[in-house]
């Protein structure tokens, strides 16, 4: 009896043992962890937030100024928040030195969601630049015929009255369009391809997001139990099947300069990519990696001000006419171009619903120095906070008033010149603009397919606009904009959100 006591006072001892330097290594693991953290942010910078439960919020507010950086920590990694007096200055410091490339995918953690190919290749970007941006109007003459061919497909039958998801509606046919540019009809037409394309996304920001919210060492074993990243293994699959098809037939046709029909940006990147990044595994992974524009961001916010209904239906409708005249169609790219209205409505949207809350970001791939001696190590993660900017009623006037027409106004408050640097080119929508528009980034680094991204944004509202009407489901329509979610520094509209759509009985 002594002895088989003495045994499990020796074994209980063992066991503590074992939990007390499992413990004592966590503790470890996590001082090693910030203190890694701590050698990457700038010298001397306040960390946002209480230093403690007791601390009165006034000693907060006085430890923060308004033009002075300061730390703000995520789970997995710090940001250190740059006063936007900062960002002219960084707007051309070379990629090589701060990389928004490497802030983004560091973000996505690449290593775990397989999207290596976004971290050390720019193929992407390049053909985004040299490829759709001057080539606008024949990509954009692409989209509507995809559009066409897909509009009663996503649409659901309406005549009358009918609740819908617009948001999935939007993304149906924001993925439609994204496939038939990049990939062909092969694509655009396979429901299951256009499925991957959108889920595709969906996947990869939910691993990051789960893995992005414990320590880096202990992703090792967290990611084994994701669902989201094994669905991603079968989206390759999927992608690697269609890219295989596509490049196939590319081989087997003699004259691709001359085929629109068969246009598309795979072929330009198989024309100019390393021997790498033509592999199958990475063109797969390029064309299943995309981002849906916000058409429905609008349309909330059209329903909660439908006095605006009647004035962006006139200038759709007074464009249309002006610029077809006597040719068989619209050239959409000048088109888009002069909806002047709904571009401002389109800005105000980005405003007060910005997609990232802190933007432009950048990480320190060297050690760089700022003019007034502010010392940025390598590993920095630096950022500007672009909605808090924007909502600035020094910048903004009457910056929590939703006003559309708030860009409009500016762009026609002084003539306009030749330059790109006036008020008439500054307040629109694909512009990136220190106090209008930090939406797509800023400087050297914006992103390249914005021109693209806001012109298919115009093709679709203007449709919809002239096709439908839209109301709130409450009582009389009335209704406010859904709430708003964040996952750390991303914000989506609540996925819930429904809209009441009528095809329009117009006399």
């Amino acid at each position: 009896m002594v002895t088989y006591t003495i045994d499990n006072l020796l074994a209980a001892a063992t066991t503590t043992r074992i939990f007390a330097a499992g413990a004592v290594m966590l503790v470890v693991l996590s001082l090693i962890s910030s203190w890694r953290r701590n050698k990457k942010n700038i010298a001397d910078v306040p960390i946002h937030g209480y230093t403690s439960r007791f601390e009165p919020t006034m000693l907060l507010q006085l430890r923060f100024f308004k033009n002075v950086p300061f730390i703000v920590r995520r789970f997995d990694t710090d940001y250190n928040i740059l006063p936007i007096k900062y960002l002219d200055e960084l707007r051309w410091v070379s990629p090589s030195i701060l990389s928004s490339k490497i802030a983004t995918t560091q973000n996505m953690l690449y290593e775990w969601t397989d999207l290596h190919f976004l971290h050390r290749s720019d193929l992407h970007a390049h053909a985004m630049k040299r490829d759709p941006t001057p080539n606008l109007s024949k990509y954009l003459q692409i989209a509507a015929k995809e559009v066409d061919y897909g509009w009663y497909l996503d649409i659901p039958p309406c005549d009358d009255w009918v609740e819908v998801d617009i948001q999935e509606i939007s993304r149906k046919l924001v993925a439609r369009m994204s496939a038939r540019i990049f990939l062909g009809e092969t694509a655009s037409r396979d429901p299951e391809w256009l499925k991957v394309s959108q889920d595709y996304t969906i996947d990869a920001f939910a691993t990051a997001f789960m893995l992005r919210m414990v320590p880096t060492w202990m992703r090792f074993v967290l990611a084994r139990f994701i669902p989201f990243r094994y669905r991603l293994r079968q989206h390759r699959k999927k992608a690697e099947q269609i890219v295989a098809d596509k490049m196939k037939s590319r081989g087997e046709r003699k004259s691709l300069e001359d085929d629109d029909s068969s246009l598309s940006l795979l072929d330009w990147m198989l024309d100019h990519g390393t021997e790498q990044e033509k592999e199958l595994s990475e063109m797969a992974n390029r064309q299943s990696f995309t981002t849906s524009t916000n058409t429905a961001t609008f349309l909330f916010e059209f329903c909660a001000h439908p006095e605006w209904f009647p004035m962006l239906r006139e200038e759709i409708e007074e464009v249309a006419k002006t610029e077809k005249g006597n040719e068989s169609e619209v050239d959409i790219k000048r088109w888009h171009a002069r909806l002047e209205k709904m571009d401002s409505f389109l800005l105000e949207c980005f405003r007060v619903h910005p997609p990232v809350l802190l933007s432009p970001q950048r990480v320190a791939l060297q050690p760089f120095t700022l003019k007034d001696g502010t010392y940025i190590p390598k590993g920095c993660r630096i950022a500007f906070a672009n909605s808090e900017h924007q909502m600035d009623p020094e910048i903004t006037p009457d910056p929590t008033t939703f006003d559309p027409m708030r860009a409009y106004r500016a762009r026609h408050a002084t003539p306009g010149n030749s330059g790109g640097d006036d008020p008439y080119h500054r307040n629109q929508a694909i512009q990136t603009d220190i106090n209008n528009n930090l939406t797509f980034g800023y400087g050297s680094q914006a992103c390249p397919g914005r021109f693209l991204g806001v012109a298919e944004i115009k093709l679709l509202l203007a449709r919809l606009l002239m096709e439908f009407d839209f109301k709130y489901p409450g009582p009389g329509g009335k209704g406010q904009v859904p709430r708003t979610m964040t996952a750390d520094e991303n914000v989506f509209m609540d996925p819930r959100a429904r809209l009441m759509m009528r095809k329009r009985k117009v006399a």
